[in-house]
């Protein structure tokens, strides 16, 4: 797999579009650490480490409104293995006036676009997601 996360994000938005409850997927630090941000920001639900005979796993749990939509109507992968994109923390892009959000990955770790203009932390930006 050369793009983890763009695995992540597919993913969580193919299991969202078949109404599946959770997702599981190969385990990274930095799969984690999304995954907690959008936790965070409700766009999925709890999310557990669990260890298998193959090794460990990533299990998220998908979240949705009330009315059975997705939480997560869509998201879009910003840099890629092959071009990379950093930007200054007065740079982070806002998505849908706010009402979504750009991932960065940051030297203070995985921030939100809020929080890395609020920490005054720029760094690649990984994805966008409303």
């Amino acid at each position: 797999m050369t793009d983890p996360v763009a695995d992540l994000i597919n993913r969580l938005k193919n299991a969202q579009a078949v109404g599946h409850e959770r997702v599981a997927l190969p385990y990274s630090r930095l799969k984690e650490a999304i995954a907690q941000k959008l936790s965070e920001r409700g766009y999925v639900g709890a999310v557990a480490k669990k260890t298998k005979k193959r090794g460990d796993v990533l299990e998220i749990e998908l979240a949705y409104r009330d009315d059975g939509t997705p939480r997560i109507s869509g998201a879009e992968r910003l840099s890629r293995p092959g071009r990379r994109l950093y930007r200054g923390a007065g740079e982070v892009p806002r998505v849908k006036q706010g009402l979504g959000a750009t991932v960065v990955s940051t030297p203070k770790g995985i921030l939100t676009d809020r929080e890395a203009r609020r920490e005054g932390a720029g760094g690649e930006l990984l994805f966008s997601i409303w």
